[in-house]
C-alpha cells in the first residue's frame, strides 16, 4: 500500500516575524532600486537634452560646471555625469540601427567589440548586446568629448595594439594631465574589452 502523502496544510510552518520582515525589507530595496534606475536614466536623458540645447551658457563655462554649480557635484564626477550622458545617446541609435538592418559601422579601432554585438543582436541575443555595448561607453563617452581627445586616444590604441609604429600626431592635441590619466585607463579597457569579444567570437566558432 502507498505511503500515504504528508497534508501539505499541516507540514507548513508560519513564517517568523523577523522572517518576515525581512522579506518585506528585500521587497523594499528592490523597489526602490528600480526606481532609482529609472530616475536615473532619466536624469542622464535631461542632462543630454539640456546640454545638446546649451542651456549651460549663461557664464559658464561647460555643461559640466553648471552641474557642479547647481546641484553641488564635485567637478569630476559632474564631468563624469555629462559624458556618461552625451554617450547614452548613442546607444538608441545603434539599437534602432541593428533592429532596422544595418550591417555596418565605424568600429573606430573596436573591430571586434563591435562585430561581437553585431552577432549577438543577430543571433538574438540583445540583452548581451546592450550589456557588452554599455561596458564600452566610457570609452565612447570620453573620445566623444573633442575632435583632439578621440584623435590622440585613438591613434594611441592603434599603436598599443601593433597597427600603428607611433602615436606621433601632425599637430599634437594638448591633453591635461586628468584627460592622459583617464587615456591611460580607458585605452586598457578597449583593448581589454576587444581581445574578450575576439576569443568569444573564436569560441563561438568553435561550437
Amino acid at each position: 500500500m502507498p505511503t500515504p502523502l504528508p497534508d501539505v496544510f499541516t507540514t507548513l510552518q508560519p513564517t517568523s516575524p523577523r522572517v518576515a520582515e525581512l522579506d518585506r525589507l528585500g521587497d523594499e530595496i528592490a523597489e526602490l532600486s528600480a526606481h532609482l534606475e529609472a530616475a536615473t536614466a532619466r536624469l542622464l536623458a535631461l542632462i543630454r537634452e539640456f546640454d545638446a540645447r546649451g542651456g549651460w551658457n549663461t557664464g559658464f563655462r561647460s555643461c559640466a560646471a553648471w552641474l557642479a554649480w547647481r546641484v553641488g557635484l564635485e567637478p569630476g564626477a559632474a564631468r563624469e555625469r555629462v559624458r556618461v550622458a552625451r554617450a547614452l545617446g548613442t546607444l538608441p541609435a545603434l539599437a534602432e540601427a541593428l533592429a532596422r538592418g544595418v550591417h555596418a559601422f565605424m568600429p573606430t579601432a573596436l573591430d571586434h567589440v563591435y562585430c561581437r554585438i553585431y552577432r549577438l543582436h543577430h543571433a538574438g541575443r540583445r540583452d548581451a548586446a546592450r550589456a557588452l555595448f554599455e561596458r564600452l561607453l566610457p570609452v565612447l563617452a570620453f573620445t566623444q568629448a573633442h575632435i583632439n581627445v578621440s584623435i590622440r586616444f585613438l591613434k594611441h590604441l592603434r599603436q598599443r595594439q601593433g597597427i600603428f609604429a607611433t602615436d606621433r600626431c601632425r599637430v599634437p592635441p594638448a591633453l591635461d594631465a586628468f584627460q592622459q590619466a583617464e587615456m591611460a585607463t580607458l585605452v586598457a579597457r578597449a583593448l581589454a574589452l576587444d581581445a574578450e569579444a575576439a576569443q568569444e567570437t573564436r569560441e563561438d566558432a568553435r561550437c
